[in-house]
């Protein structure tokens, strides 16, 4: 049976596990979006492209879902409680063997004659319904054996298969009414409860926007660059999860770039030269943003060594830079 081969191929190339699910089977998660909107009405330009991942065009039959992990890394110290796990440990960076089984596996899935369409789905939801984790009230899809720390990659295809049971029941058991560790942790309260959270006030949507952010929020956002993984940290599945036994291709070559204090002094080549092909996604013009958040983190750890940096930066000619840079004169007395 196809089925079985293409995930008999997927274990064989290096996936966790394959699940094979219709592509009709979203309608719940039309209702959740719903109910964000309703209860965060505040963020609901940011939810509204989410609505894309239920609409899909009619050839659209079927959802291939494979998981990877990334816990077998090791975190650098420097870079630690500063940038997001999965952003150091991406997937999508093309010298990775995660990107090498997945442009594998896709090639494979061309030569069997099925078409991958270039749509989305909702990925956690579309891993937990084949049966390949439960979703915690983190709103994160978690693997029994490797916690939230996995990559999930969803294709659309063409072709109707034999089809995985449907898991309706796909929340984690784990998370009973007596542990909200994550909730505790967010800083910024956008998870204010289970199974929900507030787009908007997620520090790594916070981290990302241009706009500038209310002083409170700036001092929640702690020493975040790019990316958080408070609530992942916290919580107790998760607990001696990270194995730290390989070191990700490349990363301590970048290491060095990735301080707040190189970030603070680099150049537009640097940035665009060697920084962006690595974090494409933050944009070729994302340097000034990467300054205001190593900015931030310089003003949240109140560390003497970056005041010279942050009076400096308190006369730059860019408004956010400066209005950053004086906001945090104030905080820490520099003025």
């Amino acid at each position: 049976m196809l089925s079985q081969e293409i995930k008999q191929k997927a274990l064989q190339l290096g996936y966790l596990a394959c699940g094979i699910i219709p592509i009709n089977i979203f309608d719940d998660y039309k209702k959740h979006l719903d109910e964000r909107v309703k209860s965060f009405p505040e963020s609901k330009e940011l939810y509204d492209p989410l609505y894309d991942n239920v609409c899909h065009p009619e050839n659209a039959k079927s959802v291939i879902v494979c998981t990877q992990r990334y816990n077998q890394y090791n975190i650098p110290k420097s870079l630690n409680g500063l940038f997001g796990k999965c952003y150091l440990f991406d997937s999508r960076v093309q010298y990775s063997t995660e990107y090498r089984v997945a442009a594998e596996f896709n090639e494979y899935i061309k030569l069997c004659g099925i078409n991958i369409l270039q749509c989305r789905v909702p990925d956690r939801l579309a891993a937990a319904k084949a049966g390949l984790g439960k979703i915690a009230r983190n709103n994160f899809l978690y693997d029994p054996e490797h916690g939230s720390y996995i990559w999930i990659n969803a294709l659309v295809i063409d072709k109707e298969l034999e089809y995985d049971d449907i898991q309706e029941d796909y929340l984690l058991p784990a998370c009973n009414d007596g542990c909200g560790e994550c909730i505790k942790a967010c800083p910024t309260k956008a998870l204010s409860g289970k199974y929900s959270m507030n787009r908007g006030k997620c520090i790594t949507h916070l981290l990302l926007t241009k706009n500038i952010v209310d002083d409170n929020t700036r001092t929640q956002m702690g020493l975040w660059i790019y990316g958080c993984d408070k609530c992942q940290d916290a919580c107790p599945i998760n607990k001696d999860k990270f194995n730290e036994a390989d070191e990700f291709p490349l990363l301590k070559e970048y290491e060095e770039y990735l301080s707040p204090q190189r970030i603070l002094e680099m150049d537009d080549d640097t940035y665009l030269n060697i920084v962006n092909p690595r974090f494409w996604y933050a944009g070729k013009d994302g340097l000034l943003v990467w300054k205001r958040n190593a900015l931030l983190d310089m003003i949240n750890s109140g560390d003497k060594k970056y005041f010279p940096f942050i009076k400096k930066y308190s006369e730059h000619t860019d408004m956010q830079l400066r209005e950053t840079a004086l906001w945090g004169c104030d905080k820490l007395g520099l003025r």
